[in-house]
């Protein structure tokens, strides 16, 4: 399997910690990293891509110094080499126009109020991941063990009638 990359991005450490604790269970397949603000995220999506790593999905809260998860989600998702990536807002903060902007200028696919569950946020991750792949990853079958079992293989019988077509 490819490597791809799980960004989170968060100010408050303690948050952060959190949600990489929530996401551990991903880390045999894929690479967790977090940042603590738009600028470290940024830098860290330019090394991972320098060795070939795409970033597959960035949780990222709205409320940051410098720059805000809503304005960052929408600067990456303006960059053409991130327009697939899963965007999920993880905020308690996000005002509803701060929400609507994200939405409409970011291609936002989920919005997770804090504090939020563990197993909910796996199950968004999961399902982001799944989406993400289907889109994006040409051999889906690996994947079918570690993502949403179901939409895979319905994916690769699509691919599969598709082809003999």
């Amino acid at each position: 399997m490819s490597n791809y990359l799980i960004l989170c991005v968060d100010d408050e450490r303690e948050v952060l910690d959190s949600v990489l604790q929530d996401l551990s269970d991903f880390e045999d397949h894929f690479i967790v990293e977090g940042a603590e603000s738009a600028e470290e995220a940024k830098k860290v999506i330019e090394d991972y891509q320098n060795e070939g790593t795409n970033l597959a999905l960035i949780l990222c809260d709205h409320i940051m110094p410098n720059q805000t998860g809503v304005s960052f989600l929408i600067e990456l998702n303006d960059d053409d080499k991130y327009k697939s990536v899963r965007k999920v807002l993880l905020t308690g903060q996000a005002g509803h126009d701060d929400t609507i902007e994200a939405v409409n200028h970011s291609s936002l696919d989920f919005y997770i109020a804090k504090p939020w569950s563990g197993k909910q946020l796996r199950q968004v991750v999961t399902q982001q991941l799944t989406e993400y792949m289907i889109a994006n990853e040409k051999n889906l079958a690996p994947w079918a063990t570690v993502l949403d079992t179901e939409k895979i293989f319905n994916a690769l019988s699509a691919n599969r009638m598709s082809f003999g077509e």
